[in-house]
């Protein structure tokens, strides 16, 4: 069912992609042949109106020339050799009495209101209906210095004809436009949903294989699509560093808690088979010290994965460094002195972070935990913090016997414990929920160890903006 309406939707958007390329292209081209249309129309009628204008200049300068009789003479040559088609010219008097008319036979019938509108209204230029055919006559009018009027009327049906086959052509250069407007269409359809095609391949290949190592081709140009297709592959990376966290999280708790859950058996069957009051008082004693084990490690898991998914609840406000160091500190100083280590701690009073005071303090004590811990008696162990331009450094460091290099590169993974450590309890949570912890604030967190000199943990948090 899902298949089915997927290729549905691929579909109807391919359509209306294809559809909306179609329309855009054929209004544009539409657009772009109807504006050359014009452009020929007004280009030919201001080359005739210049035609007439020529023709106007000549009579004029005849009728200075020559008077009315020179006129006459070349008005009658004019409309007799053919030269202009459909020509109509005739002189007015003064008082409106007609000094001569030509006109070319085809135009015998015509009737002279149109010009005499024209000559009335002063017109310099009008147009005439009335012409056999469809044609119009565009009248232009010039007025003599002595009051005389000469007009000419030229017929439009050379040009309405060049016009008439300019538009068949248009007409077929339309229908070439609309296949390429189909091509152009399927095209860019096809192209455009490409990447669109891989992330749904993509998507069905992680459905019916539950593979997340699969990813999106992308092709580099940094356009939309691409930016979508390197997002989606961003996320598949996290979703398969998460679902491989919790795959191997799982297996290290099934692991680790077989131990304490086979000691439960032991402790209560050893009790049953003594029958005895005391064993029993010991074997509870040592199931309630197991069971707190379980509830620690289950505790530990469970804000390790609140704060790496980001759904651990901080409650942000500012936190003063110099009293969470001086907190955190006093919880190891009675320990530390027992077993004869200087613990000392150094921070200025102006520092200042935003962020939730207890999975700080949290953090900063597993760190001092681990370094009294593992630091041998006469040892030493500083906790200091140092401004650095818009942020904070927290470092612990410790002269204890340091983590061997290969153990240092997983020290932040979850139940992970080095061969040196195994014969420490511990639940190997530690350094992964301060790495949870660090990174849900927006910090970052380090170590940098060498075996026989110790080791120094970084915590770097961003100060309280001072906006």
């Amino acid at each position: 069912m899902s298949s089915r309406w997927s290729d549905r939707l691929r579909h109807a958007l391919a359509l209306r992609l294809g559809l909306w390329y179609f329309g855009l292209f054929l209004v544009s081209a539409a657009a772009l042949l109807g504006l050359s249309y014009v452009l020929v129309a007004r280009t030919l009628a201001d080359e005739d109106h210049g035609v007439l204008e020529d023709l106007l200049s000549r009579y004029a300068a005849e009728y200075r020339r020559a008077g009315p009789e020179g006129l006459q003479v070349l008005m009658e040559a004019d409309t007799a050799d053919g030269r202009h088609e459909r020509l109509l010219v005739r002189a007015m008097t003064p008082g409106g009495d007609l000094l001569y008319l030509a006109r070319s036979p085809d135009l015998a019938t015509l009737p002279l209101d149109g010009f005499d509108d024209a000559l009335a209204r002063r017109r310099p230029w009008s147009v005439v209906a009335g012409a056999p055919g469809p044609s119009v006559l565009e009248v232009g009018t010039l007025l003599l210095p002595d009051g005389v009027a000469v007009q000419i009327g030229r017929s439009s049906a050379g040009r309405d004809a060049l016009l008439a086959r300019f538009r068949s052509r248009l007409l077929e250069l339309a229908l070439g436009v609309v296949l390429i407007a189909l091509a152009g269409g399927v095209l860019i359809t096809a192209t455009g949903l490409a990447p669109l095609r891989a992330l749904e391949a993509t998507v069905r290949e992680i459905l019916e294989t539950g593979r997340l190592d699969a990813r999106v081709t992308t092709t580099g140009s940094r356009d939309a699509l691409d930016r979508v297709g390197v997002l989606i592959n961003q996320m598949l990376a996290r979703m398969d560093a998460l679902v491989g966290g919790m795959r191997g999280t799982l297996d290290n708790v099934a692991h680790d808690l077989r131990t304490p859950l086979t000691r439960f058996r032991t402790i209560a069957e050893r009790a049953l088979v003594k029958g005895d009051d005391g064993a029993a008082l010991d074997a509870l004693a040592t199931a309630v010290e197991e069971a707190d084990r379980l509830s620690a490690t289950l505790t530990a898991l469970m804000d390790i994965s609140e704060a790496e998914t980001g759904s651990m609840r901080l409650a942000h406000a500012p936190v003063p460094v110099r009293r969470l160091i001086d907190d955190a500190v006093a919880l190891f100083s009675d320990e530390a002195e027992d077993k004869g280590l200087r613990l000392s701690a150094e921070a200025d009073e102006a520092l200042v972070v935003m962020g939730d005071m207890t999975r700080l303090r949290q953090a900063l004590v597993n760190l001092i935990e681990n370094a009294v811990k593992y630091t041998p008696p006469g040892g030493q162990v500083e906790v200091q913090a140092q401004g650095a331009g818009d942020h904070v450094v927290v470092s612990v460091r410790d002269t204890g016997d340091g983590i061997p290099p290969e153990d240092l590169p997983h020290v932040f993974d979850r139940l992970y414990r080095g061969e040196r450590s195994r014969s420490t309890r511990g639940l190997g949570l530690g350094l992964s929920l301060v790495k949870a912890i660090v990174e849900a604030h927006g910090g970052q967190v380090s170590l940098r160890s060498a075996v026989g000199e110790g080791t120094r943990a970084e915590v770097v948090l961003p100060l309280e903006s001072r906006a």
